[in-house]
């Protein structure tokens, strides 16, 4: 084990031990790489995807632990979900290679933990090519799953099952085995009985037809590793102290930040995100500080200017982040509302890159 992995996971096990993260699986007591991807798991993952896999803790994320799903994802599909994330959505990706803090052996771990709570058999799945058609399956997807995936299945609050990335990994098994059996207990119900097998066929081959969209480029780009230099805090230096900043847990409403910031008053713009969706966009002036990882970062922020933390979630990470903040004896934190999502919406400004 590399030397900052271990410091990495004894930082991690005091972490996870206090908050309850790590589990025994069903089957009995945790293996060591699945010890260390449940730190992981309860570090990075477990504010959006709770923190026993139930899911819909933050932002609709899905529920990982859920049998249905682990039954039918394969390892493969985990690990590149984990790596390359979901573009057009809050789901980071946590590779190195995109930005992210993990390693190759750290997404093997983490899959190994997601494993333990795989206590059922794996379902047989049916990967023929669909024969289904594509104009039927519009007519289905419109009535059935635009209002919780999106006209297009990438703008809904649930999983995007209209991206490019999701659906390269997603084989016709998982999702004739989804469609048809549905996630029981979350909102995701079942559409086999209603549909049929010609249904689920068509509606696999409009989900095909959108599979080709193009990618944002900018996420098949290596990035150098974590942590990303943290630029210059705060904002201007010698401007005076911000106005109508609400003390965290209270969040500020977007127009209020970006009214100080025109105003020149004296903050920094802390990005809680992981780095890899810093570099791809972030609010003109923010600095990349991970809400799982500040330490690096704590003893160049100043303590006499106010820390506004922002996430795409539009508060969980945030908050994280804010939370650690105070425990820290920082006290002028406050949260943005809404976040990045709300802050782009209004053009209010944002780059990408490594450069605030």
């Amino acid at each position: 084990m590399r030397l900052q992995s271990l410091v990495d996971f004894v930082s991690l096990l005091v972490a996870c031990i206090a908050s309850g993260t790590l589990e025994c699986s069903s089957q009995g007591e945790l293996t060591a790489a699945e010890r260390r991807g449940a730190l992981l798991y309860g570090r990075m993952c477990a504010v959006c995807h709770g923190r026993t896999g139930d899911g819909y803790a933050a932002d609709q994320a899905p529920a990982l632990a859920h049998p249905a799903f682990l039954a039918s994802a394969t390892d493969d599909y985990l690990r590149v979900a984990i790596s390359e994330g979901r573009a057009g959505t809050t789901m980071s990706a946590w590779g190195v290679t995109r930005g992210g803090p993990l390693f190759p052996d750290d997404v093997d771990v983490l899959v190994s933990f997601l494993r333990s709570w795989d206590y059922g058999p794996r379902a047989a799945l049916d990967e023929r090519p669909t024969a289904g058609d594509v104009g039927r399956g519009e007519r289905i997807f419109a009535r059935d799953c635009a209002r919780c995936h999106g006209a297009a299945g990438v703008e809904g609050p649930f999983v995007h099952i209209g991206g490019g990335d999701f659906l390269g990994r997603a084989g016709n098994g998982f999702l004739r085995y989804a469609i048809a059996a549905g996630r029981p207990g979350t909102p995701m119900p079942a559409f086999g009985t209603a549909l049929g097998n010609t249904g689920v066929d068509d509606v696999i081959a409009l989900l095909r037809s959108w599979q080709s969209r193009p990618v944002d480029a900018s996420r098949a780009l290596p990035a150098p590793p974590p942590p990303l230099p943290l630029g210059p805090v705060p904002l201007n230096p010698k401007g005076p102290e911000p106005v109508g900043f609400e003390v965290f847990p209270k969040t500020t409403r977007a127009d209020v930040v970006k009214g100080q910031l025109d105003r020149g008053a004296r903050m920094a713009l802390l990005d809680a995100r992981a780095p890899s969706d810093y570099m791809r966009e972030h609010i003109a002036g923010a600095v990349s500080v991970p809400f799982y990882a500040p330490e690096p970062y704590l003893a160049a922020l100043p303590r006499n200017a106010w820390l506004v933390c922002y996430c795409a979630c539009p508060h969980a990470e945030s908050g994280q982040l804010a939370q650690k903040l105070e425990a820290k004896g920082f006290s002028k934190v406050t949260v943005l509302d809404e976040g990045l999502g709300l802050w782009r919406a209004k053009q209010y400004g944002t780059r990408g890159g490594l450069d605030p």
